[in-house]
């Protein structure tokens, strides 16, 4: 039977992002994707032009649609936009067992449209990330979650031992926000800490890369990976759709879900560093 996964996130009218890439991130690795919608968006590769939060009674009911239909082997979340959201989730998460559960805490657009209200960090940190099998911010994201301001790779340390400290129980902290050659995500366990490198791609096209990378991740989650192979293979997903981008829009465009199937011999091989 084939894996069946759930992705609880808002909707991307553009395509690039939320619901929509996770859906063709799922289809692309094999698994079968149900969703659940917390939010709509008017969006186009320009910006977010407007946002609605779906009611918290409507989210609940999909939740429990998806639950007591479907065996979820891996789930992710979102942009869940509110706190009402968050604590709605959290409790469906607990009364359906769902497993490896991928948090990406999303909270800006890449036009720096505001996706999650501020009052709502707190039940972020303190529902969802406890029950969290990773976690995947961006620098921006992991400073609000911890409250550090993260410059050098020391700050990456703290803000991902502090992230470790909230329940998760691996903290995948992306570097695509940093400068150089190079794209580094630290990557933390309560036992090791990785540096998962690729070449950095100079492109515009970079819309959705944090949700396809969180698609990937739970998808090779269900396949039955562990974690550091699921990183290993979501990383070279989303390297392939950012190296093949699709040129669509006038703004920040979509990657290419299709790319990593598509051109197989061009996957880069990804260095997993161990540190300490």
């Amino acid at each position: 039977m084939r894996p069946q996964v759930l992705t609880i996130a808002g909707s991307d009218s553009g395509g690039g992002a939320g619901i929509q890439a996770d859906l063709k991130t799922f289809q692309e690795l094999g698994v079968f994707g149900t969703s659940v919608v917390t939010a709509v968006t008017a969006q186009n590769t320009r910006g977010v032009h407007g946002v609605e939060a779906v009611s918290a009674d409507l989210v609940a009911r999909q939740l429990d649609a998806v639950g007591s239909d479907f065996i979820i082997s891996a789930c992710k979340t979102g942009m869940l936009f509110n706190r009402e959201l968050i604590d709605v989730v959290a409790d469906a998460l607990e009364q359906h067992r769902f497993q490896n559960v991928v948090v990406d805490p999303v909270m800006i657009a890449k036009g720096g449209a505001t996706l999650l209200e501020r009052d709502a960090v707190t039940a972020l940190r303190t529902r969802l990330l406890p029950m969290a099998t990773v976690v995947t911010p961006n620098i921006p994201e992991a400073e609000v979650l911890t409250g550090l301001t993260i410059c050098t790779f020391t700050d990456r340390m703290k803000a991902a031992e502090r992230l470790l400290s909230y329940g998760a129980d691996v903290v995948m902290l992306k570097g695509g926000h940093l400068d150089g050659p190079l794209a580094e995500d630290l990557v933390m366990t309560k036992t090791d800490t990785f540096r998962m490198v690729t070449p950095r791609l100079l492109t515009k096209d970079t819309h959705g890369t944090g949700c396809t990378f969180s698609a990937a991740l739970t998808a090779e989650l269900a396949n039955g990976y562990t974690v550091m192979e699921a990183a290993q293979k979501a990383k070279q997903f989303i390297h392939s759709a950012i190296a093949h981008g699709l040129k669509i829009g006038n703004g920040h465009g979509p990657t290419n879900h299709w790319a990593y199937n598509k051109h197989p011999k061009e996957v880069v091989s990804i260095e997993f560093i161990a540190y300490r």
